[in-house]
């Protein structure tokens, strides 16, 4: 792994090294975690609007939304889901690190349907 050390400013400020900064492809946004004693930062993920869309939209037909309306429901719906996969995510580091409940998967999804 190779490593190059950076100075922080007294605004607390980095530069990420060029070379980084290319290689992993940062645009104008970063996020920042902290992962045990370290601070991972990355590129920003984009959203990019796909995620879940064909059962967002299926869903909001059959609740009988349609035009401007389904449009305006469709773009609530679909701001909502990165927050809440976000908490999914955290949720499960938590339980990895023993910090918080589990949810086993017949919890989650439940049991298998029976014919």
């Amino acid at each position: 792994m190779e490593m190059k050390k950076v100075s922080i400013s007294a605004k607390r400020q980095i530069t990420i090294p060029q070379k980084y900064f290319i290689m992993l492809g940062f645009d104008t946004e970063a996020e920042c975690m902290v992962r045990g004693n370290e601070l991972i930062i990355r590129p920003a993920k984009k959203n990019t609007g796909g995620e879940f869309a064909e059962q967002i939209l299926a869903d909001l037909i059959e609740q009988g939304y349609s035009g401007n309306e389904l449009l305006q429901r469709f773009k609530q719906a679909q701001s909502q889901v990165r927050p809440a996969v976000e908490e999914m995510i955290g949720e499960a580091e938590r339980a990895a690190v023993s910090k918080s409940e589990y949810e086993s998967y017949d919890d989650v999804f439940g049991g298998e349907e029976k014919k």
